[in-house]
């Protein structure tokens, strides 16, 4: 099942895709893609529903991101072996752990703005997990238990900020737009294998970023489990759990960055595609 969120920022409504990819409207059903809609049960009686008896969307209308009222927006970092390689960087022995500020969160194709004082901003596609029901002290061999659904998510990070200023990653992953999410939430049970799942990210036309999630240091069951050794995983929380090789930074022999006027078009096999074209703050 293929859940999503329609209309104007701020006034998403919640929506399925029929079998033909037709959108249509769950509004008259549920509040919105959050809370416990994200649990079994909750999924189970939108699964049970006849696509046909709800309202066809007409047109084209914006996406939002796919889960409303997201809780937190948990982040791995340097999840992939050759993605650690390229930036030389050590395999970690755990998971590294970063926030990524709400007010970062827009929907798939929406533009994603250039912070004032921008020079050093870069692409990550990565999977996002999205919790459906709370997790404590769970074992990875329930953890995936506890998923609702998957979906693409944009990790975009200005380096600077996130490195040469003082502090922690997150203030380079924070700013307005850097998380674009979805189209979609694909419940758990249309995604096996969460570590067979192949992504790609270009930029202008050019592939930049091409992987799959066999590649991870750490799996979706195994950093739900470390996570919530250290706190409460509720539903609607976003794990995005790490990105391939092939960012900016990393290019040789110099890095390349993000500019006004750049598009970047990525995705996830069964999960959809996103792209965003790229502004600049005044």
């Amino acid at each position: 099942m293929k859940l999503l969120r329609f209309g104007e920022a701020g006034a998403e409504k919640p929506g399925m895709l029929d079998a033909n990819g037709d959108l249509r409207d769950l509004s008259g059903v549920i509040d919105d893609i959050a809370g416990d809609v994200l649990s079994d049960d909750g999924l189970a009686r939108l699964r049970a529903l006849n696509p046909d008896d709800l309202p066809r969307v007409a047109g084209n209308p914006r996406l939002g991101a796919c889960v409303g009222d997201i809780g937190k927006f948990c982040c791995i970092g340097l999840n992939y072996s050759d993605h650690a390689a390229e930036t030389g960087s050590a395999i970690p022995e755990h998971p590294i752990l970063f926030m990524k500020a709400n007010s970062a969160i827009v929907g798939p194709n929406d533009t994603v703005m250039l912070p004032r004082g921008s020079t050093r901003t870069d692409w990550e596609v990565e999977l996002g997990v999205v919790i459906g029901r709370t997790c404590k002290y769970v074992d990875r061999a329930q953890a995936l238990d506890h998923v609702a659904g998957y979906c693409v998510v944009n990790d975009v990070s200005e380096r600077h900020f996130q490195s040469g200023l003082t502090g922690q990653w997150t203030k380079g992953k924070s700013c307005d737009t850097f998380g674009p999410t979805g189209p979609w939430l694909v419940t758990r049970d249309e995604v096996p294998d969460p570590q067979a799942l192949d992504m790609y990210l270009d930029v202008n036309g050019k592939r930049m970023q091409t992987g799959t999630t066999a590649t991870m240091i750490f799996t979706v069951a195994e950093i739900i489990e470390h996570l919530s050794q250290l706190f409460t995983l509720h539903p609607g929380d976003v794990i995005s759990t790490g990105t391939p090789p092939g960012v900016g930074l990393g290019m040789k022999p110099q890095p390349v960055f993000l500019r006004a006027g750049d598009v970047m078009e990525l995705g996830i096999a069964g999960l959809g595609d996103q792209r965003q074209e790229v502004g600049q703050d005044a």
